[in-house]
């Protein structure tokens, strides 16, 4: 399956920045750049959790789709400061961010809750963004590939390949994020190979790891997303800082646009 059958996503991690006002002015500069444009790649928003409302209603019958940066993997009960996952669905998110590095970095997730919150997320019909990716020290020791595998491998542990059917994977470098440092274009995408190929062999099935579509993320902008987007491996970006500026984001989707349009004429 060639890169051009596969959906191009680019989704933007607001990360903890902007107040409900400054969310609802973000999302509507980006929407109104936008609402005239055709052929465009899925764009996805992430807001922190106190601004999906507002920005949900500023994409309402627009190109813009909404996801959330973290989830629980229950339903409900006694976890004080957990958001689940029918209390997303209910407010309209359709996308959601699991397993980021900041979130494992940070917060103590694991592989394993990685894993519980993927399986939650395909219960509930939610599209997951799951990340994975290397630390600098990692990179250094050559253990790149073995690391990227083995989280790929544990977040897909006991979901049948009917279940992957809207998965999305950013390959995140940690070591890229936030710092200034880009992953170089070539090694990005044979990284996003060394995923797919995990897949296929989990699966055995070469065909359902060439659907699915592998972002990268890290220090993405709009001055090097053209290079990124130029590898047959990669499907798009998920975008930290950049997204918090409309101009930015904008230009970084329209570099996606124009991998969309040459499918879209020829179909």
């Amino acid at each position: 399956m060639s890169v051009k059958q596969r959906q191009l996503v680019i989704a933007g991690n607001w990360k903890m920045h902007k107040t409900r006002p400054e969310a609802r002015e973000l999302a509507g500069a980006v929407r109104d750049a936008l609402e005239t444009e055709r052929d465009l790649p899925a764009v996805v928003l992430c807001p922190s959790f106190t601004s999906l409302e507002p920005v949900l209603q500023v994409c309402v019958n627009s190109p813009l789709a909404v996801g959330a940066q973290n989830m629980d993997h229950r339903d409900s009960g006694a976890y004080t400061g957990e958001i689940s996952p029918p209390m997303l669905l209910e407010l309209g998110v359709k996308y959601v961010i699991i397993g980021h590095s900041e979130r494992r970095q940070f917060f103590g997730e694991t592989n394993a809750t990685v894993n519980l919150k993927l399986k939650a997320a395909v219960r509930h019909g939610l599209i997951p963004i799951v990340c994975v990716g290397e630390t600098v020290d990692e990179r250094e020791n050559h253990l790149t590939d073995a690391v990227v595998s083995r989280q790929t491998a544990a977040a897909l542990d006991d979901l049948d390949a009917a279940q992957l059917s809207g998965l999305i994977v950013a390959y995140e470098p940690v070591w890229a994020i936030g710092t200034g440092k880009v992953c170089e274009a070539v090694e990005a995408n044979r990284v996003a190979a060394v995923i797919r190929s995990t897949i296929g062999n989990l699966y055995a099935n070469r065909d359902l790891a060439a659907s699915i579509p592998v972002l990268y993320g890290g220090s993405v902008k709009a001055s090097n997303i053209d290079e990124q987007l130029a590898q047959p491996e990669l499907d798009g970006a998920l975008v930290g800082g950049a997204s918090l500026n409309a101009e930015e984001f904008v230009a970084i989707i329209r570099s996606a646009q124009k991998k969309v349009q040459p499918a879209a004429a020829k179909s």
